[in-house]
């Protein structure tokens, strides 16, 4: 049996869709009215130890699937209560979502994906860690009065689509050849002056609006921050990533 844990957000869906067909699944979720529907569904929040322990009994592979809260003292404390609770329970192995540069980085945005690695290396079990990008779904240029525009500089984004790194958890929680492994996934890399080629619009730099997530990223990106490319989305998956121009071209019109 394979568990999802926090099988009710966006990419957690997106796992159990992918898993549904190829294993037997259940969804470990918080609030079981928002589970996915049409698998075993269990309850585990991530503030009640116990309800974990009691959701991963029986599991043989468990996909922990990091906390979406954002302070870390607490999001450390739940992502380790799970992992304890997986040891409880006797769950086989432990694949994790964690963040590209947790493996060195032991401070600010890869602190709790940093600490909750340790963990699960301490607990001797077998694992994989799945260190992710930024998701491309929220970087989807919109091309607004025509033109398409950014505060990145001109510099490369290695983002992935959500999609794709659920499919490569799928294929993970599925085989033994990727146990022992930490996977640094990056997607195609891409720069924004080059989707407004492709779209056929005119670019513009614009300076950054204000504080805020979004200015503190276009940072990360003009330093050259998330230019690293590795091979490893594209061996899990077996295929090439999808890539921005492709999803922009085939989905829906991206302006307004």
């Amino acid at each position: 049996m394979i568990a999802v844990s926090a099988a009710s957000g966006a990419l957690g869906r997106l796992v159990i869709d992918r898993l549904r067909t190829r294993a037997e699944v259940v969804a470990v979720v918080r609030d079981p009215a928002r589970a996915p529907a049409g698998v075993l569904v269990r309850r585990g929040d991530y503030d009640d130890p116990a309800s974990l322990r009691t959701a991963f009994e029986g599991v043989e592979r468990l996909l922990l699937i990091s906390s979406p809260e954002l302070d870390t003292p607490r999001r450390i404390a739940q992502h380790l209560a799970a992992v304890t609770a997986a040891t409880e329970a006797g769950v086989g192995a432990i694949a994790f979502t964690s963040f590209l540069g947790a493996d060195s980085a032991a401070t600010g945005l890869t602190e709790a994906y940093h600490a909750t690695e340790q963990a699960i290396l301490a607990t001797g079990r077998p694992y994989t860690m799945l260190r992710h990008p930024f998701y491309s779904d929220a970087f989807l240029p919109r091309v607004t009065g025509g033109e398409l525009t950014s505060g990145s500089g001109g510099r490369g984004l290695n983002t992935a689509f959500r999609s794709d790194l659920a499919e490569a958890a799928a294929n993970v929680l599925t085989s033994d050849a990727h146990l022992g492994r930490a996977y640094d996934f990056t997607g195609p890399l891409w720069t924004y002056p080059q989707v407004a080629e492709a779209l056929g619009v005119p670019y513009r730099e614009v300076p950054d609006a204000g504080p805020g997530p979004m200015s503190w990223i276009n940072a990360q990106v003009r330093a050259g921050e998330l230019e690293r490319q590795t091979p490893d989305l594209e061996y899990v998956l077996g295929r090439p990533p999808e890539t921005i121009v492709s999803r922009l071209l085939t989905g829906l019109p991206r302006h307004a």
